[in-house]
């Protein structure tokens, strides 16, 4: 196996068990729990998923590079949130819009990739720009909102106490 074949599986690893732990996280967020396990699988996963992203050899500027400096900037605030301002006072949303940000862009990346490289997906939209890419896009995101809403709403977790 070449390295960038290699790099390619380990990403895609890495990036599925991210997209897993953030339904995880998403769930507790919507039932007002706290997940600390699935949080730091995460946030874990998440990280190794957006730094292996900008390891691919590539030749200018890419959606995939713009994704990936977006995923760092909301990165950053997310984690101090969680691990240094304990998601205390306005940290708390802080945190969940930013985990929640960051796995749907875990997600679109999913959807766009499923598009590209899954045969009968890639039938129904061979260039990427067909409407169902963006019909089954906007549902997503949709979804997020409204998992966004209700974890915003619900989790409240205790700032003392792990």
């Amino acid at each position: 196996m070449s390295g960038i074949a290699a790099l390619t599986l380990f990403h895609v690893i890495i990036s599925l068990i991210a997209i897993v732990a953030g339904v995880v996280l998403a769930r507790g967020f919507i039932g007002g729990q706290r997940n600390d396990r699935w949080t730091s699988i995460f946030m874990l996963t998440t990280a190794v998923t957006v730094l292996t992203g900008f390891v691919f050899p590539y030749h200018g500027f890419t959606p995939g590079i713009g994704v990936g400096i977006v995923c760092v900037l909301v990165f950053i605030p997310t984690y101090l949130a969680r691990y240094r301002f304990q998601m205390a006072g306005i940290w708390r949303p802080v945190f969940i819009v930013g985990a929640l940000a960051l796995f749907y862009f875990n997600c679109l990346v999913f959807v766009v990739q499923s598009f590209q490289k899954i045969p009968p997906l890639n039938a129904l939209a061979p260039t990427g720009a067909e409407p169902v890419v963006g019909i089954v896009q906007a549902i997503v995101f949709v979804a997020f909102l409204i998992v966004g809403f209700f974890s915003v709403r619900r989790f409240r977790p205790m700032v003392a106490g792990f």
